[in-house]
């Protein structure tokens, strides 16, 4: 193995997985990967060892690419079949906790007032000293989940994760989350935990010069890939960007939520997704164009076009501060963001709650209420972010969707009006079904799964936000439209898509009232 100083090649991609699929926030908590494992995966893989034609057939029509169904030809039938057979003998723990929630609901269900404190005896033993047997104010009950128990236990079963690598050499990845990795999809395959250090080791060779040989042993890289690890690597010494030291704010669009904001004294990244480099046709900001340290990144949620994995194992090295929103902790539908961050790796993490300001060097960071796009469900874990820099004043607010516009009326009152809003659009999103469905016990009927949906802002609602918060600049982002994504969002848009339309209605909106209004694309740069 090479063993001079060299560097990590722009185009090495990571994969994070668990159980050889896809990892993101569902997979990354105890509390909650159980069911993902029980009710989706086994599930899937079930359906595609019985009739593989069926998932082949499905996956000729553009229009079911993100259905559940898994982009393997026939011929790998009996492979799956491997890993189905794998998961039930390795994980049968995990199919057990599945079933023992669902015991656990029937249990509370014909509660209605009376104490809970016989009920603990008769909660099922693998979750015995695991939850805590609550109502709320209308007599339901429920169970919390103790989730840091959980991290200690067995059902945080850091085993199961592992990582793959190769070079990409453009935009195009297969959707991601319905098909499990096979062993012989990729030549470089690694058993170590999402936390290894050996992970921050590779990637600051990004842009600091290290040996493959000591990197590939701290990894355990196999004799027989390491042919293939060293190709990840080259003698060229990669661009670098210089820390900002101009006046003002510089704002840089790197595609979907992820936007940098730097002054002379702070740098903050915001729900981090960055491109691979490689020629294109395309040109693009990609890791290179970051400051060799990043001072803080802020999340808005837990949807994995926001807190994607893949680009945050690759950063963790140069981070500071990574602020969260603090979950409620009452819902197997909100984990904790610190705890599974804290768990794979990340130093500092930080919660932040609806109000609370964070001080930074020349400014600060406010946590601002984030109501929609998660089907009514009670999740707490999601904060827009109002960040004060340069004497101007610039909201991240993700996907909110006004379902109250009250709400900003409210906020107005107490912020003020601001410079720039960042405003995500999708306003036709998915069913619950497509992204909680592996929770429920019970599968909701079709008529609320399909009215209860991902939705964000229309034209209407977003008009709201503006009409009462003022802005003069608006941007509206986390469209999912950069090629770079389309193997987590699988969303193409042509001019007659709701989301187009309405979005392209609110930036005429905009217009019309004197506010500067773009939809930016793949990338931007603006200074205050």
């Amino acid at each position: 193995m090479l063993d001079r100083p060299m560097y990590l090649k722009p185009n090495v991609a990571i994969e994070p997985l668990y159980n050889q699929w896809y990892a993101w926030w569902y997979l990354l908590s105890p509390a909650t990967a159980p069911l993902f494992v029980t009710n989706l995966h086994q599930k899937l893989m079930q359906s595609f060892v019985a009739n593989p034609d069926v998932h082949v057939a499905a996956l000729k029509n553009p229009m079911l690419m993100g259905g559940p169904f898994i982009n393997h030809p026939t011929a790998k039938a009996p492979r799956v079949k491997e890993l189905l057979e794998r998961t039930q003998k390795e994980q049968a723990h995990m199919l057990a906790y599945t079933k023992a929630v669902g015991e656990l609901e029937q249990l509370l269900a014909p509660n209605n007032g009376g104490s809970l404190e016989a009920l603990y005896a008769k909660v099922p033993d693998l979750l015995r000293g695991y939850v805590e047997l609550t109502y709320d104010l209308s007599n339901r009950a429920s169970a919390r989940f103790i989730e840091p128990l959980l991290y200690k236990s067995r059902f945080y079963q850091e085993s199961s994760q592992s990582v793959t690598l190769s070079q990409v050499d453009g935009d195009w990845r297969p959707y991601i989350f319905s098909t499990p990795r096979l062993e012989e999809d990729t030549p470089i395959w690694l058993n170590v935990p999402f936390r290894h250090e050996g992970l921050d080791a590779l990637f600051r060779m990004r842009h600091t010069p290290g040996s493959p040989g000591q990197v590939a042993e701290m990894l355990g890289v196999p004799s027989k890939a390491a042919a293939a690890f060293a190709d990840l690597f080259t003698d060229v010494v990669p661009r670098k960007a210089a820390r900002y030291d101009g006046e003002g704010v510089r704002v840089r669009y790197f595609g979907h939520a992820c936007v940098l904001l730097e002054t002379k004294e702070v740098s903050i990244l915001t729900d981090p997704v960055i491109s691979y480099e490689f020629p294109t046709d395309l040109p693009r900001y990609t890791h290179a164009d970051l400051p060799e340290h990043v001072d803080y990144v802020v999340i808005t949620h837990g949807h994995a076009d926001h807190l994607m994995m893949e680009t945050l194992i690759q950063l963790r090295h140069r981070v500071g501060t990574i602020i969260v929103p603090r979950n409620n902790g009452n819902s197997l539908a909100d984990p904790s963001l610190r705890l599974m961050l804290q768990a794979t790796g990340f130093k500092n993490v930080v919660e932040i709650d609806d109000l609370q300001e964070i001080q930074i060097p020349g400014g600060s960071i406010t946590g601002l209420p984030f109501i929609g796009e998660h089907s009514d469900l009670a999740i707490q874990a999601k904060t827009a972010h109002l960040v004060r820099l340069g004497g101007k004043s610039i909201m991240m607010a993700a996907d909110s969707n006004a379902l109250e516009p009250r709400m900003y009326q409210h906020l107005r009152e107490i912020i003020g009006p601001i410079d720039i809003l960042f405003l995500g659009m999708e306003c036709e999103g998915g069913p619950m079904s497509w992204m909680y469905g592996p929770l429920l016990t019970n599968p909701l009927p079709r008529k609320m799964d399909q009215a209860r949906r991902l939705n964000g802002s229309d034209c209407a609602r977003a008009s709201e936000i503006s009409n009462y918060l003022t802005p003069k600049e608006v941007y509206v982002y986390a469209m999912g439209q950069e090629p770079w994504l389309r193997h987590v969002m699988i969303l193409v848009y042509d001019e007659t898509a709701p989301q187009l339309i309405e979005s392209n209605k609110y930036l005429e909106h905009c217009r019309a009232k004197g506010i500067q209004a773009e939809r930016p694309y793949v990338r931007m740069e603006r200074v205050l």
